[in-house]
Parts: C-alpha cells; structure tokens; sequence
C-alpha cells in the first residue's frame, strides 16, 4: 500500500485528496468485480442460456462442465477470446488435437487463463500479509510473478495434453495401418474397412477409433473423401498418419489400387519403425552416462575404496 502512496504521491502532495483516490478506485474495482461476478452468476441460472448451450452436446463429449462454463460466460466471452480469427482456428485445433471436442472447449480454456490471472496475483497479496517481513515492492513483484505464470501454466498443460494424446495415437496407429491393410485387401472400400478397423480398435485404442469414427462420419455426411482424411491428419497432427493420408490422397486421384499402396506403406512404416529403434537403442548409452557418474559411480568408490580410506587415517592418527 505505501508503493500506491508514493506513486500517486508523484502527482499530488495533499494526503487527503491522495487517500480519497485511493478509495474511490478500490470502490471501482469492487463494484465492477462485484458486477462481473453478477453477471455470470445470473447467465449460470439462466434456464434458457442453460438449454441453448445444451443443445449442441453430443454424446461423446464428455463432461458438462465445460458447457456450463461456457454458458455462464455468455456476454463476456467475446472479450476473453482473441479477436483474431487465425488465432481463434489454432487454439480450436490446439484443443482438438488434446482431446477437447466440445465448441465450449476455447471459452473455457480462456475463461480459466483470466481466472487464474487474477486469482493467483490476488492469492498472493492475501498470503502475504501473514509475512510481515515482505515488502510491498517484493509483494508487487511476486504477485506480477503470479500473474505471468496464471498466463503460462494453462498453455504448458494443453502442450502436454497434446504430446500425451499424440503418443497414444502414435501407438496405436500401427495397428490400425495392419488393420486396415487386412480389410482392404479382403475386399472391402475404403469407407467401410476405416469403420471396420474403428470398430476393432473401440476398446484398445479409444482415441484412434474415434478420429477413424470421425472420418466416417464426414463421408457419410456428404464431404469428399479427400477432405475428410485431410481434416483428420490435421486433428492428430502426426507426421504418420498425414503420411498415409497423403498416400490414399494420390492413390484414389490416379485411380491406381489402394490395398497394394497401402501394402507398400506397411512394409515401409514397418523399416521406419525399426530406425526409430534402432535410434533409440544407440542413444541409450550416452543417456546412461550421467545417471553411472552422478549416481553408481560414488556409491562404487566410497564402497570399493572407503574402508581403505577409513585405514590409511587411523594408521595416520596412530590409532
């Protein structure tokens, strides 16, 4: 508080009128706080608000949660979100790509940065007054520390959230590809053997299944079939699956047969698969060097040499 003072003592040198600046903008910031909080409580409670935001759930978004988050936002949702609609379509993939389906999922994810952005500053000026010995500059500074990391944290999340669901997809893919080798190779189209390996792999790898799902359901509904396995390499964002997706792309516009490409890239996944052991398996004995210095190393020399240390110092104490 005595920062405030100097700050605003500045601009003015009268005491009085600086403490009744001080009171009139803490007055501000309470009252629109106060309406702000107003204002989301009365969207939450809104049964219409409430409906209209049910309306476009589906059954395989999980949790309501999101849904009522966002449709207690409702007025103040366009000035969370950026405004630029690039910005808008990346964080809408970001989100895809981590799991997060649901059109409620962005004003949520913005919805929690604000939140903890004005929490955490907020939690850390009230935890310090049981310090006194803290400054308010210090106090200043660990709650701006606060706030950059309310800022930071949720993208760090979604960025792990992304990886763990990318490496689940990477895993399962290469049953999928087998799969789906197996099924059109037994004569069946491209459409019928993707719902096919979907079906199989529903309880194995959920999250594969479901994208394979996906494209299916997009055929169906009328896009073309280029189109829909381009909107799922750009949902998995992996490198193997925009692979294969390339190759059916070529495949079905050269007309040529699409169990032998599929066969070809099978066998080709398969030698990558084993490069990308093989990297692994020689990457691990330099991955070993720090662990056998840092950690084996002492515990070897104070057991191997200890007790001869232990000797030499009491022969030389004259013990």
């Amino acid at each position: 508080m005595e920062a405030f003072f100097d700050l605003l003592a500045s601009y003015s040198s009268d005491e009085v009128i600086l403490r009744r600046i001080l009171v009139a903008l803490s007055a501000a910031t309470i009252f629109v706080l106060g309406l702000g909080l107003t204002a989301l409580l009365m969207n939450l409670v809104n049964p219409v608000r409430r409906r209209m935001g049910l309306v476009g759930e589906t059954p395989q978004v999980k949790g309501r949660l999101l849904v009522r988050v966002a449709t207690a936002l409702g007025p103040v949702a366009t000035y969370l979100l950026p405004r630029q609609e690039a910005e808008r379509k990346k964080m809408t993939l970001q989100l895809f790509r981590a799991g997060f389906r649901s059109p409620q999922a962005q004003p949520a994810f913005y919805a929690i940065k604000s939140l903890l952005i004005v929490v955490l500053p907020l939690a850390v000026l009230l935890a310090t007054r049981f310090f006194p010995g803290i400054e308010t500059r210090s106090a200043l500074t660990y709650a701006m520390f606060a706030a950059g990391c309310g800022l930071i944290v949720p993208n760090i999340v979604l960025k792990k959230l992304v990886a763990r669901r990318s490496n689940e997809l990477r895993r399962a893919f290469p049953d999928a590809l087998d799969l789906l080798v197996v099924c059109v190779e037994a004569g069946l189209g491209l459409a019928a053997a993707i719902q096919r390996v979907a079906d199989e792999l529903a309880v194995s790898h959920p999250e594969l299944a479901f994208e394979l799902s996906t494209v299916n359901a997009e055929i169906r509904a009328g896009t073309a079939r280029e189109k829909a396995l381009r909107n799922l390499a750009d949902r998995t964002g992996l490198a193997d699956i925009r692979g294969l997706v390339g190759l059916l792309v070529q495949t079905m516009r050269f007309g040529t047969s699409i169990s032998d490409a599929l066969r070809v890239y099978s066998e080709e996944f398969r030698d990558i698969r084993m490069q990308r052991a093989e990297e692994q398996a020689a990457k691990m004995g330099t991955k070993l060097i720090f662990p056998l210095i840092f950690c084996m190393f002492p515990v070897f020399f104070i057991v191997a040499i200890g007790p001869a240390v232990l000797n030499i110092a009491k022969w030389a104490s004259g013990g």
